[in-house]
């Protein structure tokens, strides 16, 4: 089935060894659950790094990329429990992508997660997306072990949208970041689908100047309503 909803927060974030124990702890049993059961929201899932950085990759579906900055998320993210305040003060690495998704070939739920991260040329975005639903992703996950893929763009107005509410100046990107996310039975079978279809040669096509960063995750736990 494809993914529930048309829009996708995608964090990335990483502590030090010894705070582990109390952030997967945080996640499994706080933080997961808080954002399913927001409006809009329906299946969150988290992953461990196999080969990659930031080391911790989280997805959470909503019905559209709005849904990441309406008042209630937005009153949530100002204000946190004590727990989740604890364990975010010990981030060392934190990256949040508010994903517009563009191509839905969800199939399922596999071990197993590749995250693909680009930025294209804003101006190649209709061709970008036809490559992505007629050609790439088809062609990746009808490889051995694959279950399914899709891709999205990060809406930047979203993406600004928690420090704009609480009136900061936020500097404006120029470009949008893409995450394309592969799944399937293992890390590996998911990382070679992965350095098969986004090579470099291919995404130039696109504007793309710089390669692709590829993580291979496992899947750790999810939940959803």
């Amino acid at each position: 089935m494809p993914l529930h909803g048309k829009g996708m927060l995608v964090v990335f974030c990483e502590v030090k060894a010894r705070d582990e124990r109390d952030f997967n702890e945080w996640y499994n049993r706080e933080h997961i659950d808080e954002r399913v059961n927001l409006p809009g929201f329906h299946r969150g899932r988290r992953y461990v790094a196999v080969r990659g950085s930031p080391k911790y990759l989280a997805t959470y579906e909503c019905d559209t990329v709005e849904d990441l900055a309406t008042p209630g998320y937005l009153a949530l993210l100002a204000n946190q429990t004590p727990w989740t305040q604890a364990v975010m003060a010990k981030f060392t690495k934190f990256s949040r992508i508010t994903l517009r998704v563009q191509a839905d070939l969800a199939h399922g739920v596999g071990g197993a997660l590749a995250a693909v991260r680009f930025t294209p040329d804003p101006r190649a975005r209709k061709p970008l997306i036809e490559w992505l639903k007629e050609s790439a992703l088809p062609k990746a996950i009808a490889r051995p072990g694959m279950v399914g893929a899709m891709a999205g763009e990060n809406d930047l107005e979203v993406a600004h949208a928690p420090l704009q509410s609480q009136s900061h100046d936020v500097p404006r990107a120029d470009e949008a970041e893409w995450v394309a996310l592969l799944e399937g039975n293992d890390a590996a079978t998911v990382g070679a689908a992965a350095r098969a279809t986004f090579k470099l040669a291919a995404l130039r096509n696109f504007g793309v100047s710089k390669a692709p960063t590829i993580g291979t995750y496992q899947y750790l736990f999810g939940n959803q309503r």
